[in-house]
């Protein structure tokens, strides 16, 4: 029986040249192990709310039990929402209430996909766990002003904030989710050793994602000295010398070139999760196999009450609506916040990837704490790869097909953090094994970031890469010379 478990966790979801050669020999083991008590079986069927209840509040660890806690601020926030002002109070009451839904949306998942076979299990429960960030996303780009496109984030353009929290979502799982990963599990132990293949993939994955988000960033900070600004009424855009390259010409092409790299990143992460479900040594098969009889926890998870299908279903539903909904009421009060005093890029990078990833945190700093160090290291990269690869660049095609243009033209600062962090981790990961030194200089790095953050100007003040900011659009020019250019353009045309 233990050999036949073995095999079926090994065995690639899905099917490739050497997998159909062992078929016929596994035909009779898999079909004694289709008989077995799956570990994530319940022992009951269908809904039963008192049972459903007290699965729910024990979720899967301490720490994801005690978010259960903050469920009241779930009504309370969406009650405030018909009280007239309390802004501030609204978006704080929805910040908070989006945690345990959050919570509940990965503890149900993670029951899903306990029922399904380990490999295709993990791949829905990193899904689900992405599904917060997608919708929050999609929110921010319905709230945008595509009117707004040179304000900042009280003036209804939310480009900068989008921007930030697509980097802040991988920062925080590099920085921050992984340094407590590695503190609190060096805390129990004097290090933890994990699989090279972990941290091979994540982190040559991430730095080919962090090259193409770089790209347009680039080519916007190599040209923007070479423009010209945009005057329809001298004519500069028809001028024989630099009228074919104006700001608004360059800024066609930076997302032109968005709309090509966003493409290009999502075929990268189809083929990624392609390879990882047919390879048989694959990262999700060098996890399990190290991993899985490794958790300090796993006779007591085994034996813990579980939901039936369809609790896990109506917990899905459940956590999927009300996430979505208290992400509307937070993404409402955007504006408010920003008026209050908080930075665009404090906001996206920092405070947004906070909310959104915490019940994610929880669980895989949990499995760091019980030893399973392989799947909470998957569990900072794999959302890390998937935002970097799939969901920052799904941002700019849903903007493409509402019509509100959202490019990759990152911050030059942030786009540099971003690729330093990655080459820190991938520093740290080298040797194979982690600390809680390592974990604590990796937490001290994300809040010096934050600092940094909070004092960085928002876009209508400031900006490390745009037209505002460079000489091509602040040169001073006075009427008389605009009406001499005027005059020598007209004289040109009729030449």
């Amino acid at each position: 029986m233990a050999s036949a478990h073995s095999s079926h966790e090994s065995t690639a979801l899905l099917p490739t040249a050497s997998s159909h050669g062992q078929s016929s020999n596994q035909h009779g083991a898999n079909h004694v192990q289709a008989h077995a008590n799956h570990e994530g079986e319940s022992g009951r069927t269908g809904f039963h709310p008192r049972r459903f209840l007290a699965v729910l509040w024990r979720s899967s660890c301490t720490a994801s039990m005690l978010v259960n806690v903050l469920w009241p601020f779930v009504p309370v926030a969406i009650l405030l929402h018909f009280v007239p002002g309390l802004h501030l109070w609204k978006f704080a009451t929805a910040y908070i209430a989006v945690i345990p839904s959050a919570n509940l949306l990965g503890f149900a998942g993670q029951e899903f996909a306990r029922k399904l076979p380990k490999v295709a299990g993990i791949l829905i429960e990193t899904t689900l766990g992405s599904i917060v960030e997608i919708i929050l996303f999609v929110v921010l780009i319905a709230k945008h002003d595509a009117d707004a496109s040179a304000g900042s984030g009280d003036e209804g353009n939310l480009i900068p904030i989008i921007q930030a929290a697509i980097l802040g979502s991988i920062l925080t799982n590099l920085l921050l989710c992984l340094g407590l990963c590695f503190f609190f599990g060096g805390l129990r132990r004097s290090s933890q050793k994990f699989h090279a293949i972990v941290s091979e993939v994540g982190t040559g994955l991430l730095l080919v994602a962090a090259f193409g988000l770089l790209i347009p960033s680039a080519f916007y900070s190599a040209l923007k000295s070479e423009t010209v600004p945009d005057i329809p009424s001298l004519g500069l855009q028809h001028g024989p010398r630099h009228g074919r390259f104006t700001a608004g010409k360059l800024q066609d092409d930076v997302l032109r070139i968005s709309h090509a790299t966003s493409i290009a990143l999502i075929i990268a992460f189809a083929l990624y999760v392609w390879y990882q479900a047919s390879s048989q040594h694959s990262i999700f098969d060098e996890v399990i196999e190290m991993d899985e009889h490794g958790d300090a926890d796993r006779e007591a998870d085994i034996v813990k009450p579980k939901f039936t299908m369809t609790e896990t279903v109506v917990a899905l539903a459940i956590s999927l609506t009300s996430v979505t909904l208290l992400l509307v009421l937070l993404v409402e009060k955007i504006e408010h916040v920003v008026e209050a005093g908080v930075p665009d890029q404090f906001l996206g990078l920092i405070l947004l990837p906070l909310v959104e990833k915490a019940a994610e945190h929880l669980t895989a700093i949990d499995e760091a704490w019980d030893g399973v160090i392989n799947v909470a290291l998957y569990h900072c990269l794999g959302p890390s790869i998937q935002t970097a690869l799939l969901n920052g660049p799904l941002v700019v095609i849903v903007g493409w097909i509402l019509g509100k243009p959202i490019d990759l033209n990152f911050e030059i600062l942030m786009i540099g953090l971003l690729v330093l962090s990655i080459l820190v981790v991938g520093n740290f990961l080298r040797d194979g094994e982690s600390n809680w030194l390592e974990g604590a200089l990796l937490v001290i790095i994300y809040v010096i970031i934050a600092i940094m953050c909070w004092y960085y100007p928002n876009p209508d003040v400031a900006t490390s890469n745009g037209l505002e900011g460079s000489d091509v659009g602040n040169f001073p020019i006075s009427i008389e010379v605009l009406q001499q250019l005027q005059k020598i353009m007209t004289e040109n045309s009729v030449r």
